[in-house]
C-alpha cells in the first residue's frame, strides 16, 4: 500500500471511530457529516472521498460500533478480572454504572438496538448476527435457549433503562435487580450435556 494509500486508510479509520462513538451516544439519526468530519478535522468535501454516501457511512459506522463495543467489553472484563468469573462477571460488567455510563465506549446493542429496530433491512442484517452470538453466549451459560433469550433481553433493556432514568438511585436499582436476577440464573442453570 503507498504512503497515500496508508493515510487515507489511517483517515477512514479515524472518522470510523468517531462516527462509531458518536452513534452510540447520540444514535444513528444523530450522525452528521459536516460535524463527523469537523470533529477529525477534515473538511466536508473529503468525505465523498472515504464513503459512498452518508447510508454508506451509517452502515459502517455500525458495522465499527459492533466491534467496538464488543471489543471493548472483552477489554474490560480482563482488566477486571470478569473473564475468570465468567458468565456472572460478564453480566457484572455489562450492567454497571461504568458501562451505563460510557455509552460511546459501550455495546452497541444496548446503545442502538431502538434506531436499529426502525433502521432499513441493511442495518437490522448488521446487528442481528450479533443478538444472535449474545444469545448463543447466554445459552452455553443456562444451558436453556428460552433462558438466555430472556436474560439477553433484561440485561440490553434494563442497560437501556438505566440510561434513561434521572434518578441516579432508581437507574441503580434497575441495573442491580436485573444483574442479581440474571446472575441467579446462570447459578440455577443446569450444565449443557456433552457435544
Amino acid at each position: 500500500m503507498g504512503h497515500s494509500q496508508a493515510d487515507k486508510a489511517l483517515t477512514r479509520e479515524r472518522i470510523l471511530a468517531e462516527a462509531s462513538a458518536q452513534i452510540r451516544k447520540e444514535g444513528l439519526e444523530s450522525l452528521s457529516v459536516g460535524r463527523l468530519m469537523q470533529a477529525v478535522g477534515l473538511t466536508h468535501g473529503g468525505f465523498y472521498g472515504h464513503f459512498a454516501s452518508r447510508e454508506d457511512l451509517v452502515a459502517r459506522a455500525l458495522e465499527q460500533a459492533l466491534s467496538d463495543g464488543a471489543a471493548n467489553a472483552r477489554a474490560s472484563a480482563a482488566a477486571g478480572g470478569e473473564r475468570a468469573r465468567g458468565f456472572a462477571g460478564f453480566v457484572r460488567s455489562y450492567l454497571s454504572r461504568a458501562h451505563r455510563d460510557a455509552p460511546g465506549r459501550g455495546c452497541a446493542i444496548g446503545a442502538l438496538v431502538c434506531d436499529v429496530g426502525r433502521a432499513d433491512e441493511a442495518a437490522r442484517a448488521l446487528m442481528a448476527p450479533r443478538v444472535e452470538r449474545y444469545i448463543e453466549t447466554a445459552r452455553q451459560a443456562l444451558g436453556d435457549e428460552t433462558e438466555a433469550i430472556v436474560a439477553v433481553s433484561a440485561m440490553v433493556g434494563a442497560l437501556a433503562l438505566s440510561r434513561v432514568m434521572t434518578d441516579p438511585k432508581r437507574s441503580d436499582a434497575i441495573l442491580r435487580a436485573v444483574r442479581d436476577h440474571v446472575i441467579a440464573m446462570a447459578a440455577e442453570a443446569k450444565p449443557l450435556p456433552p457435544g
